[in-house]
């Protein structure tokens, strides 16, 4: 298993619990640093590597009336006010490959939308960076046909790569997730990481927006903790309900530190053996 460092964290090694969180989206530069520094306060609590997450614009939206940021080089700015006010690892995702030079300058981690994991020339961009590069599975893919996205990003001399599940499309308007995809894509040598609150979304079920079952992430959490993932990544929010993106999947920021107490004990059993 390849293993790197991201700032303090390090990715890969089985004996770290590592979370990437934070909001689907910057919303305020109050409400990113507030969450930002509760989140940061859990971690070092429970001895977990935090990885601080938030989109800097949303390109992928159900409506064109949806919400899609608050404007490129502010939202970067905040999220590079995390980097160093906070000392904590950031991660945000492009769209285009023209973005992932000008993004790189203000994250440390650069991550490919799951819709567009095939996309070779965005892929090629990102690796090119020297930052790592989290790459989702698509909705639609293969846990064994990701294999190509990584070679992709390997093309360009970065092995700092990390692959997220995220749930795969069962039918119209719902995901499923399948446990045996966190294995058969740790085979490819790199750390897999599981999104719960991804997982449980509702793909264009809310009429024009995305809906979810924000009571299963719990659930998948712990299912993927046992698996054994190198990581997990959730969507945390202070008040998920008025949340601009993703408001029906992302966890309330007051119930982060009892599940992730839980999960740190699962983690723990499970490299117990």
């Amino acid at each position: 298993m390849h293993q790197f460092n991201i700032e303090h964290a390090r990715i890969g090694d089985p004996k770290d619990f590592v979370l990437i969180a934070g909001p689907c989206v910057i919303e305020s530069r109050e409400m990113i640093l507030e969450t930002a520094n509760e989140l940061k306060q859990i971690a070092q609590k429970l001895g977990i590597q935090l990885i601080f997450k938030s989109s800097y614009k949303k390109a992928n939206r159900s409506s064109g009336a949806s919400f899609t940021g608050i404007g490129d080089e502010l939202a970067l700015d905040i999220l590079d006010n995390v980097r160093k006010s906070l000392k904590l690892p950031v991660l945000t995702d492009i769209h285009n490959p023209q973005d992932a030079k000008f993004v790189s300058k203000f994250v440390d981690i650069l991550q490919i939308p799951a819709f567009l994991c095939r996309q070779t020339d965005l892929l090629i961009a990102a690796g090119e960076t020297g930052l790592a590069v989290n790459i989702k599975k698509g909705q639609f893919m293969a846990p064994q046909d990701m294999i190509y996205a990584v070679q992709k990003v390997e093309s360009t001399g970065n092995e700092r790569i990390m692959l997220t599940e995220r749930g795969t499309t069962f039918g119209y308007h719902n995901l499923v997730v399948d446990f045996r995809a966190l294995p058969q894509m740790a085979e490819f040598g790199y750390p897999v990481i599981f999104d719960a609150t991804h997982s449980v979304q509702l793909p264009g079920a809310g009429a024009g927006v995305s809906s979810g079952e924000r009571m299963y992430i719990k659930s998948l959490a712990k299912a993927a903790v046992a698996v054994g993932v190198q990581g997990l990544f959730m969507e945390i929010h202070p008040d998920p309900d008025q949340a601009k993106s993703d408001a029906a999947t992302q966890l309330p920021l007051s119930q982060a530190e009892e599940l992730l107490q839980q999960l740190k004990e699962i983690h723990k059993l499970v490299h117990s053996f």
